[in-house]
């Protein structure tokens, strides 16, 4: 099964951001509903917990459960086992861990420099187009956390007819 083009992979990802920006705003105001949370400040470390995890039932579900998040649905792009079955939920789960490598050691480095200003969008931003050009070494230009968790990102798209 052919790997999907990088451009299709990251404009996959950004709609997913776009569509996760409803999801993770309705489950924050029912964490600051439930809580009372009058401040921004006020139970601040449980507010992000609770969104790692809705983002992580978010993904593990929707990989185990046929492989496709709504947008890889729409981008036509399904997330497999190496050997192309349907992911489990232990392995979606060391995917989703793993996939967090897009954007902490970026945000680790720049908190480490004590970076402020641009410096706080440029180092995770050069972190995160390291992370993608990573994929240029796979021989299935597969992402390096889909390579160690033992996924894959196939197409969906029918191959053209040649005439």
């Amino acid at each position: 099964m052919p790997t999907p083009s990088l451009r299709r992979r990251l404009c996959s990802m950004v709609y997913e951001s776009m569509l996760l920006f409803g999801v993770l705003f309705i489950s924050a105001w029912i964490f600051s509903t439930l809580l009372q949370q009058r401040h921004a400040l006020y139970l601040r470390h449980a507010l992000e917990s609770w969104l790692f995890v809705i983002l992580g039932v978010y993904f593990i579900w929707f990989w185990h459960h046929g492989g496709q998040t709504l947008a890889m649905k729409t981008w036509r792009i399904r997330l497999v086992d190496k050997d192309g079955a349907p992911v489990q939920a232990w392995r979606a789960l060391v995917r989703f861990l793993l996939s967090w490598l897009w954007f902490l050691p970026g945000l680790a480095l720049a908190w480490a420099l004590g970076a402020k200003g641009w410096m706080l969008v440029w180092i995770p931003t050069v972190n995160f187009l390291i992370w993608a050009a990573l994929a240029y070494l796979d021989p299935q230009r597969q992402f390096v956390h889909d390579r160690i968790a033992g996924t894959r990102i196939v197409d969906l798209n029918p191959p053209k007819k040649k005439p």
